[in-house]
């Protein structure tokens, strides 16, 4: 059995997308998203408190990008991975692990509008600077999408794959924060892969699961 430790609209919710991509049985524990992921039992699974943990073949893993590739490897069926012999595999790992360069910035962002207790302790800088971060992030996405090359519906020219759903979910985050408005390849691609209904599966079945309780947080002005 395959159980993934997931809280909604974290990091978690990529590999609880890839793992309805590979069509494989697993089951779900959810988790607060709070200091009850310090505990010692859940630090038992993820030393550093945070998720996704995932519990395979009698062994424990975290971080998104290596459960990715061993999820890929273990389940090719899917044709979500691309294989050391294959000429996609180069671009696979690049955008595979591009996801987490889109989620730091994200994560950073979230923290500032969502999880500081107290506005003293949130900076309209470090606003800003995140949202203009992501904004780069969009630049480097949409000169790979618009890049006029047959069959460039997505990241890869070989098709669908786990680059789409790992950069995707960083996406989704993401738009809470910059928006897509001047990124139309970048756009037509979020909306396709997100048509998808393994992406519906990954969203939260309750609006009292949800992380993110608006659908746009603006930075904060300074004086304002």
């Amino acid at each position: 059995m395959i159980r993934l430790h997931h809280c909604p609209q974290t990091r978690s919710m990529r590999t609880l997308w890839l793992l309805h991509e590979l069509e494989v049985e697993f089951e779900v524990v959810l988790h607060a998203f709070d200091r009850s992921l310090r505990d010692p039992e859940y630090l038992s699974l993820s030393p550093a408190g945070r998720v996704p943990a995932l519990e395979i073949d009698g062994e424990r893993m975290f971080e998104t990008g290596a459960i990715t590739e061993f999820l890929c490897e273990r389940f090719p069926a899917a044709n979500m991975g691309r294989g050391p012999d294959d000429p996609d595999r180069m671009a696979w790992l690049v955008w595979v692990h591009f996801a987490e360069t889109i989620s730091q910035h994200a994560a950073a962002l979230t923290q500032q509008h969502i999880m500081l207790y107290e506005d003293a302790m949130r900076s309209p800088i470090v606003m800003k600077l995140e949202a203009a971060r992501l904004t780069k992030c969009y630049d480097a996405l949409e000169a790979r999408l618009s890049t006029p090359v047959e069959n460039r519906d997505y990241l890869l020219t070989s098709g669908f794959s786990a680059a789409d759903v790992s950069v995707g979910q960083a996406v989704y985050m993401a738009r809470h924060f910059a928006k897509l408005d001047a990124h139309p390849a970048v756009s037509d691609w979020y909306e396709r892969i997100t048509d998808r209904p393994e992406f519906r599966k990954s969203l939260p079945a309750e609006v009292g699961a949800r992380l993110y309780t608006q659908d746009f947080y603006p930075a904060w002005v300074m004086g304002g």
